[in-house]
This record gives C-alpha cells, sequence and structure tokens, in this order.
C-alpha cells in the first residue's frame, strides 16, 4: 500500500466542514476590513525568497523544497506568501494609480522542517497584506482584526505579543550592544545560534533552545535603542490596542524569522498546543517592495498557521459537521427510482437529500439516516406507490406526515427551509 509522505496530511471530510467554516469567517471578517482576495502560484523562482525572506535563514538555508526545471531554472516550492503577493503586486502595477492596496489569500506553503504537532511539510496559511500605508493605526487595526477572528471562533486562550525591530536608523546601535552579550555568551548558545550570531544576531533572539533562553534572559532590549520616530509609532501602535481594548503583551524577545520585517512585529499566542504557541505571526516591511524592484512603498502583513487554527477551533466547536437535511427510504426498485428523481431535484434546488442505492430493508435505511443525522425521513414503498403518497417522518419526535406526490418537491422543499 503506498502511503503519505512524511510530513504530509490528508484533510478528510469530517474536518473539511471546520476549514470551510473557518475560511468563510476569515474572507468575510477580512472583506468588511477592505481585503480583496489574490490567487497566487505555488511556485515561484528561488530567487525570490531568497531575496526576500534572506539567504541566511533556516527557510531558506534549510527548509525551501527547491528544485532545476527542465531548463536549469531554480525553482522553489513557496515557503510562505508574502514574497509571492509583494512579487505580484510589483509585477502587475497594482501602486498604480493607488498604492494602498489590502490583499489577502488563503492556501497550502511547503517547508522541510521536522514534523511534529500541528507542523507538516505542506501547511496552509491565511495570509493577508497592506501595502501603502505608513501610519501605525494600519498595524493596530490588523492585531485587532485577527483578535476579532479569534472571538468568532469561540478561541479564547490567546494573547497578542508584540515588539518592535526599529529601523535602519536605529538597529546598529542595538546590534553592537547585542553581539557584545553574545560573544561573551558564546559557548553557552547552540551551533545554530553561534552561526546566526555572526550573520543575522537578531536571530539568535528568536531561538527556542532552553540553553540559548537562558543565555539572553538579560540581553538588551530593542525597545531602548529606538529611534524617536520609530518609539513614536511603538507607542501609537500600543495606545490604539488599548483604545481598541485589544489585549497584549510586549516580548521583547520577539524578532518573528524572516530578515525583512522592521518596526512592528507581532504574534498571537495560545497555551493549548504546547511547544506550538505562535499561530499567527506578523510585521511590519517596510522595504521589502522595494528591495524586489518596486517602488519605495511600505507594508506590512500576518500569516495565520491554518492547521493550528482548526485544532484550536475543533476544541471550541466540536459539531460543526454537514448533515443531510432529508433521507429517502426506497423500497422497491420503482421507489428508488423515484427517490432518484427527487433527491436529484431536490439537490438542483438547495436542499441535501440522501438516498440508499443498495435496496436494504426499512430498518437497515432507518439506521443509515440515524448515522448521517439527517432529522427527516422520507418512506416510499410499493403501498406509497400506490397511494401515490409518500410518508415523512420526524427523526426526533418519530411523529409523521402524509405528503401526496404531486407537488412533492416543492412542499419538502418549504417544510425544511423552515427548519432552518
Amino acid at each position: 500500500m503506498i502511503q503519505l509522505i512524511r510530513g504530509f496530511k490528508d484533510i478528510l471530510p469530517e474536518e473539511i466542514m471546520l476549514w470551510q467554516h473557518i475560511e468563510i469567517q476569515a474572507s468575510v471578517l477580512l472583506e468588511n476590513f477592505g481585503f480583496r482576495e489574490i490567487r497566487i502560484p505555488v511556485m515561484e523562482r528561488t530567487e525570490l525568497f531568497a531575496r526576500s525572506i534572506g539567504e541566511d535563514t533556516d527557510i531558506v538555508e534549510k527548509e525551501m523544497y527547491t528544485f532545476p526545471d527542465r531548463k536549469g531554472e531554480l525553482i522553489t516550492l513557496r515557503p510562505e506568501a508574502t514574497a509571492s503577493v509583494v512579487r505580484a503586486y510589483i509585477q502587475h502595477r497594482m501602486y498604480n494609480p493607488d498604492p494602498v492596496q489590502k490583499l489577502y489569500t488563503i492556501g497550502p506553503m511547503f517547508r522541510r522542517e521536522r514534523p511534529q504537532k500541528g507542523r507538516y511539510r505542506q501547511f496552509y496559511q491565511i495570509d493577508a497584506e497592506v501595502f501603502g500605508v505608513e501610519s501605525p493605526l494600519i498595524d493596530a487595526q490588523m492585531i485587532h482584526m485577527l483578535t476579532t477572528l479569534f472571538s468568532r471562533l469561540n478561541i479564547t486562550d490567546c494573547t497578542a505579543h508584540i515588539n518592535s525591530l526599529g529601523c535602519p536608523a536605529c538597529r546598529p546601535e542595538f546590534k553592537a550592544a547585542l553581539m557584545q552579550k553574545l560573544t561573551d555568551r558564546m559557548d553557552r548558545l547552540c551551533e545554530d545560534c553561534q552561526r546566526r550570531s555572526v550573520k543575522n544576531p537578531l536571530r539568535v533572539m528568536d531561538c527556542k533552545v532552553p540553553s540559548c533562553r537562558e543565555a539572553l534572559t538579560d540581553i538588551p532590549s530593542l525597545l531602548n535603542y529606538l529611534c524617536p520616530d520609530c518609539k513614536i509609532h511603538f507607542e501609537t501602535v500600543r495606545s490604539q490596542l488599548d483604545t481598541l481594548q485589544v489585549k497584549h503583551e510586549i516580548d521583547r524577545h520577539l524578532v518573528r524569522g524572516l530578515d525583512y520585517y522592521t518596526r512592528t512585529a507581532f504574534e498571537i499566542q495560545t497555551g493549548l498546543l504546547g511547544a506550538q504557541s505562535a499561530v499567527v505571526g506578523g510585521g511590519r516591511y517596510d522595504g521589502l517592495v522595494k528591495a524586489l524592484g518596486g517602488p519605495d512603498i511600505p507594508g506590512i502583513g500576518f500569516a495565520i498557521g491554518f492547521d493550528r487554527l482548526a485544532e484550536l477551533a475543533s476544541r471550541s466547536m466540536p459539531g460543526i459537521a454537514k448533515k443531510p437535511n432529508l433521507f429517502i427510504a426506497a423500497l422497491g426498485n420503482a421507489a428508488q427510482l423515484k427517490a432518484f428523481e427527487w433527491v436529484s431535484q431536490l439537490a438542483v434546488s438547495g436542499i441535501q437529500a440522501e438516498m440508499d442505492m443498495s435496496n436494504r430493508s426499512l430498518k437497515s435505511q432507518m439506521r443509515q439516516a440515524d448515522r448521517l443525522g439527517s432529522s427527516r425521513v422520507l418512506i416510499v414503498g410499493e403501498q406509497e406507490l400506490e397511494n401515490q403518497s409518500a410518508i415523512l417522518r420526524d427523526m426526533t419526535d418519530k411523529t409523521q406526515i402524509s405528503l401526496p406526490f404531486e407537488g412533492l418537491v416543492e412542499k419538502l422543499h418549504s417544510i425544511l427551509n423552515s427548519l432552518g
């Protein structure tokens, strides 16, 4: 038997209803905030991710699915969506005539990292990006939008964590102070952090290895090195989150894992998923559009880990499953043909109806209707065919009524729609 590739998963029908519910809730909320959907390819030129994410990041160095095509050009299955959305924004000149664009996309990403609970090699994200808005108000609004989504999904055990990563004007002084601390504690850092400390010392702050976390407990905070503009920006984000009653914590170790972030960085974290506490990650990337060949236009965005979000939502909404509106129990070949006609007509009119096509006994068909969770069963056999009238049974209180064949589909449509 051929089985799944390690780190990939099937999303079974039992899960799909929850996934669709999350997608609908997210899409409606995003569009209410002015976002429009964009669909981007799953493959891009490798250079796009190397330039945007950073060649020294773990994603580019270790995790990307990269391979040459038939012409020898390196292409990569997208490990994240921001770079692709920025590429589309630039390529299609979406900044003309108005640079302000709010875009979102939902789909699969690919990273070859160690599979673990809530983390897969093909995983799904809800990604949102805003271009052309420099104001810190949009930073606060995006965090508020995320907490609203969690609330609508009945997920309560989550907290917004925020930090400022400064800008090219204020980072160098902080990096120098950080490097001094790292140099003194190099022997206490893991192998990856020893390498990162030379190439990109900020990334060391993001390490989850316990020994590294312990060694970095008293490192300087970037918030103490912010230039006046970055400080005002961050204070405005915080004050507006307070205005919107969004609970948040300052997390001075929060740097995110990608090189393009500047100023505001944020995560939505939960204690319900063990070590994988972050469900959302995002922040501002004011230099990325220019770095990828576009005009000097600011940007900010976030990505929601769909797999983790679905796991959280399944705990708060365990009963989401689509049940048929009606089950038709047909006894005998002639009754089955009639039932088949009705099921088809009901489906076209927007009513989900199921039937048994193997000519089993009435008792077996009633058990099947019960397993499917159908609230009503329409029974038709030889006597009903002779009388030109079917029996509609309520599966909850076991009451039943007789419905004539003439106008049956319209009558069923009216009854079932009235049930909601």
